[in-house]
């Protein structure tokens, strides 16, 4: 078999698999009733989920590298958190993470 449709071949499985995983859970849900309890827990997944997916780039230094190379990235970070904590908007959130992001690191290189 050749190596490009061994590859096609298991995208194409992984990606069926995916989808039925997902619509198994749509399935089981769509005709029953969802605790309360549970309907609560089902609204962080996505907070959660977002949080496992940011932080380790946020803190995580690369080895070798000083520990101040990630203190822009940390700093930028709270700036967000504390944005969308008040404002509960998305773009402004972003918006003010991005630039407090961007305006350290030009701070940086000027330095040094």
């Amino acid at each position: 078999m050749d190596a490009a449709l061994k590859l096609w071949t298991v995208v194409a499985i992984v990606g069926v698999l995916n989808y039925l995983s997902r619509l198994s859970f749509i399935a089981i849900f769509a005709r029953r009733h969802v605790p309360a309890l549970l309907g609560r827990a089902f609204r962080y997944v996505p907070a959660a989920m977002l949080t496992a997916l940011v932080l380790p780039m946020v803190v995580a230094a690369s080895p070798g590298d000083p520990a101040l190379v990630s203190l822009p990235k940390i700093i930028a970070a709270i700036v967000a958190g504390v944005v969308g904590f008040f404002t509960h908007s998305t773009l402004k959130t972003l918006a003010a993470g991005m630039l407090m992001l961007w305006a350290l690191q030009l701070a940086s290189r000027a330095m040094g």
